[in-house]
């Protein structure tokens, strides 16, 4: 019998961080990712939120509790999402201090299946900086879900005061809850699971280059910003190019997919599925392609 359920043999982790992992559902680099390459990221999502540069592909989502307040670029976007055909952001997704931690976890083919830079502005409405304790399990229509794992950067300190990730360990192990909308809920997609506010969390302080990888069934969330300052952090999910794909249709998952195909039809993705939304998103990042990279031709 095998004693790691939850990450490879002969990758980057160590025995202790592996069995951290395995314990926990997540696992702290420190000082992981270059600064520089931090810096040229920063300045990429600036330029993007000046309009110096066209998002294209990219969903740029703006603080809605600012949006009156005569603020703009990073005062007032909150979110970069889909990014992984900009080839400066890239970078990130297929930087080897990231990549090799992954592999150790999904295995050597790999394929970036989300994308996000989230920005906690100053002077925000609490409610629309904060993010629900949630699963992203929820929001992925491929299994198996031990195959699957994030990679959250901070690019610059991240704490209580300013938004960190907080995170249940052991989660991991448990189920996929129903997630829904927070009472008086600021940001759509922001799905959240109720009734489990009573558990032991752990707040995932950072320095700027500390990484935080985790598991999809991990219970986490994120408090709000209530500093002058920001809270910048760029987040990769990625998954073994083999994972295969489920109907969600009739479960407890199957709200958020219509969810995700009336935006994708709205943005001229007309009749796209769910699946097929992911795969359009997706991007390998090494190895063999696998079933990210064909699409159903039923759409």
């Amino acid at each position: 019998m095998t004693r790691f359920k939850y990450t490879h043999a002969g990758g980057v982790l160590t025995e202790e961080q592996r069995q951290f992992y395995e314990d926990n559902g997540y696992i702290i680099i420190r000082n992981n990712v270059n600064h520089a390459l931090l810096d040229e990221i920063r300045q990429r999502f600036i330029d993007i939120c000046d309009g110096k540069v066209d998002p294209g592909f990219m969903t740029v989502m703006k603080d809605l509790s600012l949006k009156n307040k005569g603020v703009k670029g990073e005062y007032l976007i909150n979110k970069i999402q889909d990014w992984l055909f900009d080839e400066v952001l890239f970078k990130y997704a297929i930087d080897k201090s990231v990549t090799d931690v992954i592999s150790s976890i999904t295995g050597p083919n790999i394929t970036a299946v989300n994308s996000m830079l989230i920005n906690k502005p100053p002077d925000s409405d609490p409610g629309a900086s904060l993010h629900p304790l949630h699963q992203d399990l929820y929001y992925f229509p491929f299994r198996p879900a031990d195959r699957i794992a994030t990679s959250w950067t901070a690019m610059e300190r991240v704490d209580e005061k300013n938004g960190c990730l907080y995170v249940i360990p052991g989660s991991h192990k448990g189920q996929l809850y129903p997630h829904s909308y927070p009472e008086g809920y600021k940001n759509k997609f922001y799905h959240g699971v109720h009734g489990l506010d009573h558990l032991p969390k752990v707040n995932v302080v950072m320095e700027k280059g500390d990484t935080v990888f985790f598991h999809p069934t991990l219970l986490h969330g994120s408090g709000p910003n209530y500093t002058k300052g920001f809270r910048k952090a760029i987040c990769v999910h990625y998954a073994d190019s083999n994972c295969y794909f489920i109907d969600v249709k009739g479960t407890i998952q199957e709200s958020i997919s219509l969810e995700v195909e009336k935006l994708a039809a709205k943005r001229g993705a007309v009749g796209f599925s769910f699946e097929n939304v992911w795969k359009a998103k997706s991007r390998l990042v090494t190895g063999t392609p696998g079933n990210f990279q064909s699409f159903d031709s039923h759409l």
